[in-house]
């Protein structure tokens, strides 16, 4: 996934991919207990915000989109339904395809960006 290649100075690809799974765990652990929420905004991009996750994104450059990416791929089955918690909310399911194509949120879903031309 590109969020694995994004490395630090003299940090290792087995290093960031661990960085990336315990980041995604806290995540996980974060929307199953209700300390994390997420957003799915009106194109169907989604975001994720909560104290925990927000410091995490952060310190790991770590995006909402990667972050969704591994959840469907390997998380916990709270941590899904919670997303589809989100989705219910929204009244609309997270696209795939605007994930992919990198629409996203810097601040929890208030607002959404791309920074395609």
């Amino acid at each position: 996934m590109p969020c694995d290649t994004r490395l630090r100075p003299n940090q290792t690809i087995e290093q960031r991919k661990q960085e990336i799974r315990d980041v995604v765990a806290a995540l996980a652990k974060d929307l199953a207990s209700g300390k994390a929420k997420a957003k799915v905004g009106p194109q169907g991009a989604v975001a994720f915000e909560g104290a925990t996750w927000d410091s995490l994104r952060t310190r790991s450059n770590m995006t909402d989109n990667c972050a969704y990416r591994r959840l469907m791929t390997s998380g916990s089955a709270a941590a899904k339904m919670a997303i589809a918690a989100a989705e219910q909310r929204a009244g609309r399911a997270v696209n795939k395809q605007v994930v992919n194509g990198g629409t996203h949120s810097h601040d929890g879903g208030r607002s959404w960006h791309s920074h395609k031309g």
